[in-house]
């Protein structure tokens, strides 16, 4: 049993709690700040600027996490604080958070804080917020000049186009729209398309979340439409036009749209929130089958999404009796990786060594996983939950799997009693590989799959990524039916890519060596030569060839490479392209591309 302080008398237990709570304030202050900047720099067309950002917040948490650690350091002799100061630290945080506006994301950075501070073996459930201590329901900001979580909005059938451009307006957007009426008149169509003639009730109302949310390109006017038992998310992407004044391009109003727009392959969003549990709950009543967890992350909180997983982990452990396993699929040379049957993901351990032809280190792998991290995942690119530490109950992994570990990964393993604990690993949304899925597809299954892989390899180009090992098994099929990356050990900017022709044979022996006949750099990729462990299926090669000859042509990749270089950023379309409004100046598609994903500025 946990055993609780009976006073609270320490005041230097008080003094931490201060200086831990003093901490996180200051980092919410200084996410709020950045995250509230996005208007800005959407307004001003800062494309560069935007994405700059949005890589850089990733960093702040860990940041404030060591200037917290490096300020209680400096103030309290920290090796010699016994296990009650710190319960009564936890204690005194509690009282602290009292009225607070963000209390689960304070939690969070107590455990980041004390977890650092304190050795494992140190450090004991009731010191930490195993659950959390204080409720999220219902808190709102009631300060005179806060904005509210959401806005209700009341129309009838006759005033919904005012009301919808008045919901537009009041998001104080510093740019002109080119034509908000027309696009308006798109948006109540297809509301009255869904609404089906039905006579609106006395609770019509369509409720929209105060802020914005920002990502590259876009910002996104979210919210729902109430009409009696009957609702449906709605969200309106406001992108720029091509003569850069403000366009609607399109109305989202199904649960999968939302989806789709929050999916765990892409970059998370700009949002200002003063109480992010409240926008967490409205999102999930849009999306009840999305996990809080991954809403947290999408709206930049990574590491209150990490913290909300590993609970839903742990509570699944407690009720499941399945094994971790190896799941079926062709085993990684740098990757270990098992997974738990009834868990919809996977669990990512860097091997101790790698076979050739892998040429790599443990460090520069975990330097790729932090890029795809930082940068814009497109889609089209899985994101990863990283832990430290991971204590796993040993009885419930296959003896084969722990030999495996013990051979594979001795450095990152450790075991303590009943548990396995490991040391590092990355944990990802589990899909189906996509060269399982190719093999048991049937013929339509396998023309879709074969050209929205092409897709995501022009995506991922877009964004300036080559994916290094393109072969089928390093991508997976998501329960939308998208090609998603998700082997990162490989992974190049294209701009740092050398893309070549294969030189002419000299003669007849060039052809029939088994090693190139010419010089080859360390970044020198030759696409013709995919085809060959690509293609070795007939039905896929005409699928590809039919579809993405192109991709097999340096040409097309060092045309790719002249477009980032003069500082092109794509729109990125979380929705099928064709939902789009129609345009008489609508920008053209990015050349060689045969994506509904995205286009070139």
């Amino acid at each position: 049993m946990n055993q609780f302080p009976t006073r609270l008398d320490s005041q230097v237990a008080f003094a931490i709690a201060r200086a831990m709570l003093d901490g996180f304030n200051r980092h919410y202050r200084l996410f709020r700040q950045v995250s509230r900047e996005a208007k800005a720099r959407f307004e001003a067309g800062d494309w560069a600027g935007q994405q700059r950002a949005q890589s850089e917040r990733i960093a702040f948490y860990d940041t404030r996490v060591d200037e917290a650690i490096e300020q209680l350091q400096a103030q309290f002799d920290l090796s010699r604080l016994d296990t009650e100061v710190w319960h009564q630290a936890k204690l005194h945080y509690i009282g602290l958070l009292t009225n607070h506006l963000q209390p689960e994301l304070a939690e969070t950075f107590f455990n980041s804080v004390t977890t650092k501070v304190l050795h494992r073996r140190h450090f004991h459930n009731d010191i930490l917020f195993v659950r959390p201590a204080l409720s999220t329901e219902y808190i709102e900001n009631d300060e005179p000049a806060a904005q509210p979580t959401f806005r209700a909005y009341y129309p009838t059938r006759e005033n919904l186009h005012e009301t919808l451009v008045r919901i537009v307006h009041n998001h104080q957007l510093q740019r002109p729209f080119a034509d908000l009426d027309g696009d308006v008149r798109r948006v109540v169509l297809e509301l009255e398309r869904r609404l089906e003639g039905a006579r609106l009730r006395s609770n019509f109302q369509i409720q929209v979340l105060s802020s914005l949310f920002y990502r590259n390109k876009g910002a996104y006017l979210v919210g729902r439409v109430i009409n009696g038992y009957w609702e449906a998310p709605l969200a309106l992407p406001i992108l720029h036009g091509p003569d850069g004044r403000l366009v609607i391009d399109t109305v989202l109003l199904d649960e999968d749209d939302l989806l789709l727009l929050f999916s765990f392959a892409r970059a998370y969003f700009m949002v200002d929130m003063a109480v992010p549990s409240a926008c967490v709950q409205f999102l999930r009543a849009l999306m009840p089958r999305k996990p809080r967890s991954e809403l947290y992350s999408a709206l930049g909180l990574a590491k209150q999404g990490k913290t909300l997983f590993y609970r839903d982990f742990l509570y699944h452990l407690r009720h499941s009796s399945d094994n971790f396993t190896t799941p079926p699929g062709i085993r990684g040379m740098v990757m270990l990786v098992f997974t738990l049957p009834s868990f919809p993901f996977v669990f990512k351990v860097i091997r101790d060594f790698y076979p050739p032809p892998k040429d790599t280190t443990r460090e520069q792998i975990k330097s790729k996983y932090l890029l795809v991290k930082r940068h814009d995942r497109v889609g089209r690119m899985a994101d990863t939950l990283e832990y430290s530490n991971v204590a796993f109950p040993r009885e419930r992994f296959d003896p084969a799997l722990v030999d495996e570990l013990r051979r594979s990964c001795g450095s990152q393993l450790e075991e303590d009693g009943e548990l396995l604990v490991i040391r590092h690993c990355y944990i990802e949304r589990r899909m189906i590989p996509l060269n399982i899925y190719l093999r048991e597809a049937t013929p339509e299954q396998l023309e879709a799959a074969v050209i929205d892989y092409g897709n995501a390899i022009k995506d991922l180009v877009a964004a300036n990524i080559f994916p290094g090992d393109m072969l089928w098994k390093n991508f997976g099929v998501t329960r939308h039916g998208k090609v998603v990356f998700y082997d990162y050990d490989e992974i190049e900017y294209i701009t740092d890519c050398h893309f070549r022709r294969v030189p002419p044979p000299r003669h007849e022996e060039d052809e029939m060596a088994a090693e190139p006949w010419y010089p080859v750099g360390p970044h020198d990729v030759f696409p013709e030569t995919f085809g060959s462990f690509l293609l070795g299926d007939p039905r896929v090669r005409e699928v590809f060839l039919r579809h993405h000859a192109d991709l097999l042509d340096a040409e097309f990749w060092q045309a790719q490479q002249q477009r980032i270089r003069e500082g092109h950023v794509v729109d990125v379309f979380p929705y099928d392209t064709a939902r789009r409004f129609p345009r008489a100046d609508s920008a053209p598609a990015l050349a060689g591309a045969q994506t509904p994903e995205m286009e070139m500025s």
